[in-house]
């Protein structure tokens, strides 16, 4: 369903201080990087599949979404674990930690956090059992 997911930032230098270890935990390698944007994942044509992190295109302050959200697959429960303790120790904030939560469904196991701009990520893995 999507190609990229492109999230501003106002310093992105931070921004990929936050992401790499993050998005190399998630098996997503850096694809590249310019003074305006960094992304991770695969950039081919129809098989795109990647997460950006720039400065704006129209030069305004990056500011994020009330209610916008990117969620990320993680390989278990553990996974995601590791991945909050490690967005927590890179400058992120926690927005919910890991765990169960039945009401998004049997087996919904994941933790939530805010990267250093304040964007929103989930790290989510459906098949946890309670």
């Amino acid at each position: 369903m999507f190609s990229y997911i492109m999230l501003g930032t106002n310093e992105l230098p931070r921004a990929i201080k936050f992401y790499d270890p993050l998005m190399e935990l998630l098996g997503y390698p850096r694809g590249g990087r310019n003074e305006e944007v960094a992304w991770w994942g695969v950039f081919n044509g129809n098989n795109t599949t990647a997460l950006g992190i720039g400065r704006p295109f129209d030069k305004q302050d990056a500011t994020t979404g009330n209610g916008v959200m990117v969620a990320l697959i993680a390989r278990s429960a553990e996974h995601i674990q590791q991945l909050h303790a490690l967005a927590l120790n890179h400058g992120g904030t926690d927005e919910g930690p890991p765990g169960l939560r039945p009401h998004y469904g049997e087996g919904f196991y994941s933790a939530y956090v805010r990267d250093p701009d304040g964007n929103k990520l989930a790290f989510v893995y459906y098949s946890a059992q309670s």
